[in-house]
C-alpha cells in the first residue's frame, strides 16, 4: 500500500492555498461527532491539512494526535494553530487499541479503492472497543483523477457501505449531501460515522 505520489505532490504544491483560502470554520460534521465522545477522549485525526479541525478538536479539550501524509501540510497546520501534527501515511497507521475516535475529513476519498480495506483495517485496530470514525466521500461511479490531478476513489453508496461492514464497523450515521471540492465540482458526497463494536 503507497500514497499517490500525484495527490501529495498537489497539496505539497498548493499547503499555502489550502490554509488561506478555505473557510475558517471547522468542518460542518465535527461538533455532532465530537459529541459522541466522552470528555477527554483521545482522536487520531487524518489528513489534517491546515488544522482547523484539530484546531477545534483540541479546543473541546479532546486529546488530540494529529497527522497529515503531507509534509508542508503538517508544518501549516503548526504554524498556523499549534496543534503537535506530526507526519504520518495513512500506510503508515500501526496503532493498537490507541483511540477513542479517528476523524478523517475529506481524505480517505484519495485512497485507492483496493488500498480501501487495508486503510480501514488499520483504523479498526487503531480504535479502542467502542470506538469511533468519521469519513466523507465524494460519490461517482470509478475512481481516477479529478481536474487538479489527485486520485480519488468516487464510489457508490452500496460500495461504500459495503467496505466498511466488511471491515468490523456499524455504521451509525449515514448522510448523503452536496458539495462542492476545491477542483470546483459539486456533487453528491457521503459522511458516514461509524463504530468498532
Amino acid at each position: 500500500m503507497s500514497a499517490d505520489p500525484a495527490t501529495i505532490a498537489y497539496y505539497q504544491t498548493n499547503a499555502p492555498r489550502y490554509t488561506l483560502s478555505f473557510g475558517q470554520a471547522p468542518s460542518r460534521h465535527l461538533d455532532a461527532f465530537l459529541d459522541r465522545l466522552e470528555p477527554g477522549a483521545r482522536v487520531l485525526e487524518l489528513g489534517c491539512g491546515g488544522g482547523r479541525d484539530s484546531a477545534r478538536i483540541a479546543e473541546r479539550g479532546f486529546d488530540l494526535d494529529a497527522t497529515d501524509g503531507t509534509p508542508a501540510m503538517v508544518r501549516k497546520a503548526n504554524e498556523r494553530f499549534d496543534v503537535g501534527a506530526r507526519h504520518m501515511l495513512f500506510e503508515d497507521l500501526d496503532a493498537h487499541d490507541a483511540y477513542d475516535a479517528v476523524w478523517a475529513h475529506a481524505c480517505l476519498l484519495h485512497v485507492a479503492r483496493a488500498e480501501l480495506p487495508k486503510v480501514l483495517a488499520a483504523i479498526r485496530t487503531a480504535l479502542r472497543p467502542g470506538g469511533w470514525h468519521f469519513a466523507n466521500y465524494k460519490l461517482g461511479d470509478g475512481e481516477g483523477r479529478d481536474p487538479l490531478g489527485r486520485l480519488t476513489n468516487l464510489p457508490d453508496v452500496n460500495w461504500l457501505e459495503h467496505v466498511y461492514s466488511e471491515a468490523g464497523f456499524a455504521i451509525a450515521a449515514s448522510q448523503r449531501y452536496r458539495g462542492e471540492g476545491a477542483d470546483g465540482v459539486v456533487r453528491d458526497w457521503l459522511a458516514l460515522t461509524v463504530r468498532k463494536p
